[in-house]
């Protein structure tokens, strides 16, 4: 049986970030969506949940892509995590993914997404992407 541990003496202090409310229109709304400027990037916000300060930075995005938006062809030099909470997300290869799914992309894949209907999906990214012409 598993008795749980008891501190002794103060709690450390932490640094927490919460975010309500993420599966309603209302609560995604509240965020503060930024456009995302990029060469080959169309119809893109995101709300940065984290950029670490290494010399190759880790990241937590949350994404909206508007209807007929698209991203820039690049390169993952780490592994990627995606789980799409709204709308539907398409590969370029044809792949299509919808509410709940979650894609790993690993290092060294090249590829290029975009949206018909939209969509907001949850990005982590263990290292940054290169564009490629």
């Amino acid at each position: 049986m598993s008795v749980p541990a008891r501190t002794t003496g103060p709690v450390p202090a932490r640094n927490v970030t919460v975010l309500r409310g993420l599966l309603s229109s209302e609560g995604l709304d509240a965020l503060d969506w930024q456009t995302w400027a990029e060469p080959g990037r169309s119809g893109v916000e995101v709300h940065r949940l984290y950029v670490t300060d290494d010399a190759g930075p880790a990241s937590a995005l949350l994404t909206r892509m508007r209807p007929g938006a698209h991203g820039d062809l690049h390169e993952h030099l780490g592994y990627e995590l995606v789980f799409v909470l709204e709308g539907e997300l398409i590969n370029d290869n044809g792949d299509r993914y919808t509410v709940g799914d979650l894609i790993v992309e690993e290092p060294g894949s090249v590829h290029r997404v975009s949206t018909e209907k939209g969509c907001v999906l949850l990005g982590v990214r263990e290292a940054p992407t290169v564009p490629r012409p």
